[in-house]
This record gives structure tokens, C-alpha cells and sequence, in this order.
């Protein structure tokens, strides 16, 4: 199964490693050339080496660059959602769908339930969430066709993992539901 790339925090931290060099190098380049630095050189140094292991500062930002730290180490370690959902085998050959196409088909199953408006679809891990709008006030009857309809939809694609459909219908018609 393929699994998601980590873009998101891996864009975040370069970002940050960024912004710290182009501190630093705008900051040098004015000591460079005798103007004045964005962070000063000296004012910095003298604050750190006034500073002791054992103060707060120094546990606070250890703690929190540790935290950061770990954090990132679970984004990377931890899977995350499947890219690909594998479907039942035929044969000897595996196959997979991309939650995109699942969650398009999906939706398109519903849309065709007359009176089915807006449909919209959540995949989840074991449970698959249609909901939708109509313009009648009864839901039962029109529920129930939605349900079987994304449930048919589901058992032609033939996921390996089955999941649960569940389906919310509401009517846009005012004090009836």
C-alpha cells in the first residue's frame, strides 16, 4: 500500500532552517560592510555566555526543541493514511484505487439516487460516510436507496478492507426534516 509523502512538515522545517540562515547571513553581511545587524553579533554573544545551564531559559528551550524534535521523529515514523486502497485480488494480481477515484465513484453513486442532492463523501478507516441533501421532506425511503446505492457502488469496487457505510440525509425544506 502506498502511503502518503511527508510534504507538509518537511516543508515546515525547511522553511524555519530558511529563515534562520537568511537571518543570519543578512545579519553578517551588515557586519560585513559596517552597517547595522539585523540580530547584533555581540549583543547575542554576551547574552549567551552570561547564561547557565541551569537556567529556565536554557531547560525551556531544551525542552521545546526536544518536543519539536519529537514530533517531527513520529511524522516520519508513524504511517500515514493510504494513498492507494487495495481491492480484492483476481488471481495473482493485486490492485489498488486511489482514494480520490474511491471517493469520486462514491459520490457519483449517490448523485444518481433521484432526489439525491450535493452528496458528499468521508472515508474513513472502517466506516465510509455519505451525506447529502434533498428537497422532500420524507428522508426514510430516499435514505435507504442512498445507502444501497453507495453499498452497491462499494461491492463493485471490492475493497479488500469492507467498511461500514453509513449515510445522513437532510431535507433543505424549512421546520421539516
Amino acid at each position: 500500500m502506498r502511503r502518503p509523502r511527508r510534504v507538509v512538515p518537511a516543508v515546515l522545517l525547511a522553511l524555519a532552517v530558511l529563515a534562520v540562515c537568511v537571518v543570519a547571513v543578512i545579519s553578517l553581511t551588515g557586519r560585513l560592510v559596517g552597517r547595522s545587524e539585523l540580530v547584533s553579533y555581540d549583543s547575542l554573544a554576551d547574552r549567551l555566555h552570561g547564561t547557565h545551564w541551569s537556567d529556565a531559559a536554557v531547560l525551556g528551550a531544551g525542552i521545546a526543541i526536544a518536543g519539536a524534535g519529537l514530533v517531527l521523529l513520529l511524522i516520519a515514523v508513524l504511517p500515514g493514511r493510504p494513498v492507494v486502497i487495495a481491492l480484492d485480488e483476481v488471481g495473482d494480481s493485486p490492485a489498488g484505487l486511489a482514494r480520490r477515484s474511491l471517493r469520486a465513484d462514491l459520490r457519483r453513486a449517490a448523485a444518481s439516487v433521484h432526489g439525491v442532492e450535493s452528496p458528499r463523501v468521508h472515508l474513513g478507516d472502517k466506516k465510509i460516510r455519505v451525506s447529502a441533501r434533498t428537497g422532500r421532506a420524507e428522508t426514510a425511503v430516499l435514505d435507504t436507496a442512498l445507502r444501497e446505492a453507495v453499498t452497491g457502488a462499494l461491492d463493485r469496487i471490492a475493497p479488500a478492507r469492507p467498511a461500514t457505510v453509513r449515510t445522513r440525509l437532510r431535507s433543505h425544506r424549512r421546520g421539516e426534516s
